[in-house]
């Protein structure tokens, strides 16, 4: 958590100065360095929230969704390698369709792997939506067992905080897709500070709620 907001904090900034100051916001190194960090970012958080998750659920014994194809999916995405992997493919294709497009703003290959890295992003968020509510099931239905070792706020709710932090990284995800293809929206301060800084910030705060993270 310190990592990521020592990487946030450094995006905003970085952001910040290219687009309060125009030489900067004409500084190709800067516009790449602040995208990646951007992407680098998402990538701990929804990381993160998976891994806590799947502990989680490993320790409860959770059953599937009863929804075939969605249910095998899910099962098929606690496996940790297969999710990096799939994590770090729409990060790399955000990073080549940054350098394409700053090198060819016009370019059709650098705009469809943005739209793919974005769509993949939103996929993988959605996928994490419905793992937690699997979790959130299964601690209804009396299977869970973790939430018990602890008295604090965080590790008695730790599943609803998972799923709130779930939905704010899909919010997040919903306004990146809705805005791939208007560049100026999608970097409007008006609307990417409270549908993109915000959600990140409120995810972070929610992690360091005592209990939240399992001590050792």
């Amino acid at each position: 958590m310190t990592l990521f907001c020592i990487i946030r904090v450094a995006a905003f900034i970085m952001r910040a100065v290219s687009l309060n100051i125009e030489s900067a916001g004409e500084n190709l190194g800067l516009f790449i360095a602040t995208e990646v960090l951007l992407q680098t970012g998402f990538f701990g958080l929804l990381y993160s929230i998976y891994t806590l998750v799947v502990d989680r659920l490993e320790l409860c014994g959770s059953s599937p969704l009863p929804i075939p194809i969605i249910g095998r999916l899910l099962e098929l995405f606690k496996k940790r390698r297969l999710f990096r992997i799939a994590l770090i493919i729409p990060v790399a294709l955000s990073i080549a369709s940054i350098n394409i497009i700053s090198n060819d703003p016009t370019s059709s290959n650098g705009a469809a792997l943005r739209k793919g890295a974005a769509l993949l992003f939103l996929v993988l968020t959605a996928l994490q939506v419905l793992q937690t509510v699997v979790l959130i099931r299964a601690e209804r239905e009396g299977q869970d067992t973790l939430r018990y070792y602890s008295s604090s706020f965080g590790a008695k709710h730790a599943s609803l905080i998972f799923g709130l932090i779930a939905i704010l990284l899909l919010i997040r995800e919903v306004f990146s897709v809705a805005t791939i293809s208007n560049l100026a929206q999608a970097n409007n301060e008006h609307f990417w500070y409270p549908l993109v800084a915000l959600p990140e910030l409120l995810c972070a705060t929610l992690y360091t709620i005592p209990g939240v993270i399992p001590s050792v």
